[in-house]
Parts: structure tokens; sequence; C-alpha cells
């Protein structure tokens, strides 16, 4: 299994997904470990789509296609192209196991770190003659409570804004949007957060956030061409994730068609769109 590092940071990333599997910061374990018990994830990468189905399944210029959720680039083998000490390129291409998504494609998924960062960097390019539509996501999930915290943990939004939070409805974005559970760009964790499922905040949550706990290190998250973001923890569960997206869940009461997801992308031939997170740990 690929290993990077510096003399701060050691990340460990499995092939199965391009999905990392280790973050460990001065000899602290950051990532949650994968238990089954709550949910075997760790990191997963989300392509083509965010998020469940419509009940109608996905279609593509009408016809259905078997996309499962969150898409399938996190059951999929990547192959490595590039192994340095601190930078490791994996990459996904058309098979036999991406036949429901009728596109040539490149995904490439780039580690690196240098010093106390880490980024991952997202490439999605459309190699085929036809316009490509897709979503990309990140999906990790950070220790709850985190090595040496001893009080609340909390998120806290770069902008300060208060975006408006979203649910799911049957797994569906819901069209309602509720007050935030932000004041000033801050929130308190809890569990009962999570008991009606992810929060989703559509818009509005700016490119960049810090999750936090007193005595813990600190986690500052910067976002490009990610404009969507969601909390999500199974209630209890020792674990935090923290999602940005480029694309949403289905909209409650709207069609299968993969290019009417909300903020949903549509790639010309020949084109390709990047998304990066990079993630400074201080303290």
């Amino acid at each position: 299994m690929p290993q990077i590092s510096t003399q701060s940071l050691s990340v460990t990333i499995a092939d199965l997904g391009a999905e990392m599997q280790g973050l460990s910061y001065q000899g602290q374990e950051l990532l949650w470990e994968g238990d089954p018990a709550w949910w075997s994830g760790q990191a997963p990468i989300l392509f083509p789509i965010v998020g469940l189905p419509a009940p109608d399944g996905v279609t593509i210029d009408g016809t259905p296609h078997a996309i499962p959720k969150h898409g399938f680039a996190r059951r999929l083998p990547f192959r490595v192209t590039e192994l340095t000490q601190s930078r490791c390129c994996h990459l996904l291409e058309p098979s036999q196991e991406t036949a429901a998504y009728p596109f040539d494609f490149r995904l490439e998924i780039v580690h690196e770190v240098v010093g106390a960062e880490l980024s991952v960097t997202a490439t999605v390019s459309n190699t085929g003659d036809r316009e490509m539509p897709f979503s990309f996501g990140f999906h990790p999930a950070f220790r709850w409570p985190l090595p040496g915290a001893t009080g609340p943990h909390r998120i806290e939004l770069r902008n300060g804004a208060e975006p408006a939070l979203a649910r799911l409805a049957d797994g569906m974005l819901g069209r309602a949007r509720m007050p935030s559970p932000f004041t000033a760009g801050a929130l308190t964790l809890d569990p009962a957060q999570y008991e009606d499922d992810a929060m989703i905040f559509p818009e509005g949550a700016g490119d960049g956030l810090r999750y936090l706990a007193d005595g813990a290190p600190v986690l500052d998250f910067r976002f490009s061409n990610l404009p969507n973001l969601a909390l999500w923890q199974k209630p209890g569960a020792p674990y935090i994730c923290v999602e940005p997206w480029h694309g949403l869940p289905a909209a409650e009461g709207a069609g299968p068609e993969l290019a009417a997801r909300p903020d949903s992308m549509m790639l010309r031939p020949g084109a390709q769109e990047t998304f990066a997170m990079t993630l400074q740990v201080s303290g």
C-alpha cells in the first residue's frame, strides 16, 4: 500500500478507490480507522455522482444507467502512475466495471505532503467526443474525539458565514432550507445533529474551515472548485466526515437525469476540471 511522508505527516493510500487509509501527525492518527461496526469507509472518492440515484435511477440522455450511490470510483482499483517520498498519483480509466457510465474519462487523484500539509487533488478529463456529465466529491472521516481533546469539538467556517441547512428526504436533497446551525461561522458538534442524516450546505459555506477541540491538533482545510459542503456522522460513532463536493444528491421530486442533478457539471470533449482539498495540521 503506497505511503508518503514528511517529518510531520505520514499518509497511507490504498489502490482500491485511491482512498486514504491513514493520516498520522507527529505519531497521532487523525483519520477514522474504518470500523465496519459503524462504517467501513475512511476517505472515499465520490465519482461520477454524489449521493443516491434518484428513485427512478440514473439516466443519461434518457437512457437508464446502473450507477450506484456515490458512484463507482470508491469500489474500483486505481493504477499508481507515480510514487515518491512525498507524492502519490493514482489513475482510473474506463473498464468493464465502469460500463454503466458510457464515457471516456480519466480520473487522477494526487496525494502530496509538504511539511505538515496534505493536498489531495483530483483531475477529471473527458477523453471522448461528447459532453460528459458528472459530479465529484471528497468524503474523508476524521476522529471524533481527536487525539488529546479535552472539550467539545467545533467546526469554524473561514468566511464566518451562517449557510442555510438542507436535509435528505429518503436520500434525495430536500427542497426546504432551514436555519443555519452555525453562529458567526462556528458550530459545536453534537451527535444529535446527525439523527436526520447528513447536514448539507448547498451554498455559502465558503472555501475552507477548521476542525478543532481544546488540547488537540487543529485541522485547517481549504477547498478549490468545491462549492458544496456536508458534515456527517452515524450518530454516536467516533468520527466526523468533512465532505466538500461539486455536485449534490438528486433533488426531491426531480427526475433521474444525471446532468440535471444540482451543481452537476458538463465537461466538453478534451476538457478537464480540477478539484482540491488541502489540509494543514498544527498544534
